[in-house]
């Protein structure tokens, strides 16, 4: 995980931006990312045990430890300077998405084992996109019908809810498309014939 000159990683900031909305504990902070950010940056959820515990060494975060008898809770909340830290952050521009995605890359190596594999893995392609839709329209409801837990970011999760549901709208649509060209397939892929209509398509864009 590459670090800037600050030292800190794209988790890091991701982390920082949770806390800038609220104090979290770290089970907190893992509901958080399972519900938002591992449909975006995945990772964050690996480094939330040890991450918080690097912004307060830093001075960007502060850590509160309560006991409830002999369990412990630790509360950890941004600082005036993990806010200053943040808001340069955000002001420059990142990089851009790489896609992580082993089924697709099984399409692509498909010539190594059956046309039915393909279709197999198409198949789950089509589910996967459905399944995040099936989600993005779960919580759009719920911040319809209820605002949300945090309605004063309403703003900012519409914008992301779109991309992602648009994303989801275009896998899915790749699917349906990738099985009707497969479904023409001998059975054994080497023998597959190209769908060039679809290269002339993408080279004549401008």
């Amino acid at each position: 995980m590459s670090r800037g000159e600050d030292g800190l990683t794209v988790t890091s900031y991701a982390i920082l931006g949770l806390l800038a909305i609220q104090p979290w504990t770290t089970y907190e902070l893992a509901q958080q990312m399972r519900r938002g950010l591992r449909r975006f940056w995945p990772r964050a959820e690996s480094r939330i045990y040890e991450e918080p515990k690097r912004l307060v060494v830093e001075g960007l975060a502060r850590s509160t430890t309560e006991f409830t008898g002999r369990r412990s809770s630790t509360t950890y909340a941004i600082t005036p300077k993990g806010r200053r830290r943040l808001a340069r952050w955000l002001a420059e521009p990142g990089a851009g998405p790489q896609l992580e995605f082993e089924l697709l890359l099984k399409v692509w190596l498909s010539e190594h084992g059956t046309t039915a594999d393909v279709m197999t893995n198409i198949a789950a392609i089509r589910m996967w996109a459905e399944e995040r839709n099936a989600e993005n329209i779960t919580f759009a409801r719920e911040y319809l019908h209820t605002g949300g837990p945090f309605p004063e970011r309403l703003a900012q999760i519409i914008l992301v809810g779109k991309f992602l549901t648009d994303f989801a709208d275009m896998v899915a649509s790749w699917s349906k498309w990738a099985e009707e060209v497969v479904g023409r397939w001998p059975e054994d892929p080497r023998g597959a014939k190209p769908h060039l209509p679809t290269l002339e398509s993408i080279a004549a864009r401008e």
